[in-house]
């Protein structure tokens, strides 16, 4: 008999893979908007909103607390020698990279890029539109993150 698709979705939603996945991001991003709330001072309840879902950058990194968490309920699932643990760990490892290394090398470019462009339009009139400045994360943001999704993988898996 074929599984509907309310049965998926139940099965999806009772998955502890993807609850301590799904739970591991939003708790680093709770964690983040709260820095920033605290920190900055953030206005208006559609910029909570927006940190809260799409901040990238900043204390604790929900890249590596989702994949750190991804990796290791997959290794609690399937096995430490399973091919989705070792798929989730190598690709967990690629996107930690990137985000302590490209994301973080392409954003300090950025901030310099837009520090010149708003210097020449000063001096000389030139109109200019500044480039988004992605924001890459920390050895130190990366380390918190994974821990975050450790603890989230353990608690989902062992608690």
């Amino acid at each position: 008999m074929p599984v509907t698709a309310t049965e998926q979705l139940q099965n999806l939603l009772g998955s502890t893979v993807f609850l301590s996945t799904f739970m591991s991001w939003l708790l680093a991003q709770i964690i983040k908007t709260l820095i920033d709330v605290f920190r900055h001072r953030v206005g208006p309840s559609r910029d909570l909103v927006a940190s809260l879902l799409w901040k990238t950058g900043g204390m604790p990194s929900s890249h590596s607390s989702m994949v750190t968490s991804l990796a290791l309920s997959c290794g609690f699932v399937f096995g430490f020698h399973s091919s989705a643990f070792l798929i989730s760990f190598f690709y967990g490892g690629l996107v930690i990279r990137d985000a302590m290394g490209v994301r973080l090398a392409a954003g300090r470019q950025a901030q310099q890029l837009n520090r010149l462009g708003r210097e020449l339009e000063e001096r000389s009139g030139i109109p200019f539109q500044p480039v988004k400045e992605i924001n890459g994360h920390t050895p130190a943001e990366v380390a918190i993150g994974a821990l975050v999704g450790c603890s989230m993988a353990v608690a989902f898996h062992f608690l």
